[in-house]
């Protein structure tokens, strides 16, 4: 994505008469930095609007959603509400994340997922405006061999079909498990391959794939167009390989940026699931460096 542009022209160019076509004239599109919710989620559980305000001082422009499941709203608040508060702050949210439901809790069904009361999740995420709406995780449970991931591959073309009607696109965000072969083949590619690209497409979380030993870009040239969201999370340079603010670990993340139009790239999500301490000061540090770096 390229960085936003001031739009100077010259006043007595314009007075001139100087023909100017329509695409020359329209706005730059805006360049959105975003960050996973999950990030500060015990803020986010305790002062939500709060957190919304810290997290736009910063200068996070956009945010992905982490809760509906369960609670069937944006954190504690109806759609109406929850849109409020994301104006009130300058932020979009664009994507949000949402559960299989094939794991019981307690026995029972989880609502707001995938299998359980889907329609009411699709209609409530139009309301805000959220463009993606991503199955986030496969609990232990729902994952088994490669014929159950067939299974949910149908699974997810059902749901994206639904969000299709809505004007929403449904993704699919892995984390390393995927990548472990099953008889010769991995369940990730089983996932793309028997899922409709314009039904289900993919938010490659860009820490975990390059933790099972992929290559994102490699990934991308193999599927164009096919990753229109990425987590950018890194990872840091220890024998753990543990996560670590952008820009302080061993992804190439220009590297992997350069490659934005072939994936398919709209938006990214900074995301950092543990931080050494305060999760505003890794955000801090992450985006300062997206920002230097010109991502």
């Amino acid at each position: 994505m390229t960085s936003r542009r001031a739009f100077v022209k010259s006043a007595s160019l314009l007075s001139a008469g100087a023909l100017l076509s329509p695409s020359l004239l329209a706005a730059p599109k805006p360049k959105y930095i975003g960050l996973q919710l999950y990030t500060v989620r015990e803020g986010m559980q305790q002062d939500p609007a709060g957190t919304l305000a810290r997290v736009a001082k910063i200068g996070y422009n956009s945010v992905e959603g982490a809760t509906y499941t369960g609670s069937q709203k944006f954190y504690g608040m109806e759609p109406a509400a929850f849109t409020k508060v994301l104006k009130q702050n300058g932020l979009i949210m664009p994507s949000s994340h949402y559960i299989l439901g094939e794991a019981m809790n307690n026995g029972q069904p989880t609502q707001g997922t995938i299998l359980h009361g889907w329609d009411k999740a699709v209609d409530d995420a139009a309301q805000v405006g959220v463009k993606y709406m991503v199955c986030a995780y496969l609990f232990d449970s729902e994952r088994g061999n490669l014929d159950h991931y067939k299974t949910i591959a149908e699974h997810l073309n059902k749901a994206g079909e639904r969000c299709k009607k809505a004007g929403i696109q449904l993704c699919y965000h892995n984390h390393d498990f995927e990548f472990q072969p099953q008889d010769g083949k991995m369940p990730y590619d089983v996932l793309l391959g028997l899922t409709d690209k314009n039904l289900v497409k993919m938010e490659l979380d860009l820490y975990w794939a390059t933790k099972a030993g992929q290559d994102p870009v490699a990934l991308f040239q193999k599927h164009p167009g096919r990753f229109p969201l990425w987590h950018v999370k890194d990872m840091d340079k220890t024998a753990a390989r543990n996560f670590t603010e952008v820009g302080n670990g061993s992804i190439d993340f220009k590297r992997i940026f350069a490659q934005a139009g072939t994936a398919g790239m709209q938006y990214f999500f900074v995301e950092q699931d543990q931080t050494p301490g305060s999760p505003f000061d890794s955000i801090q540090k992450s985006i300062t460096y997206i920002k230097t770096a010109k991502l």
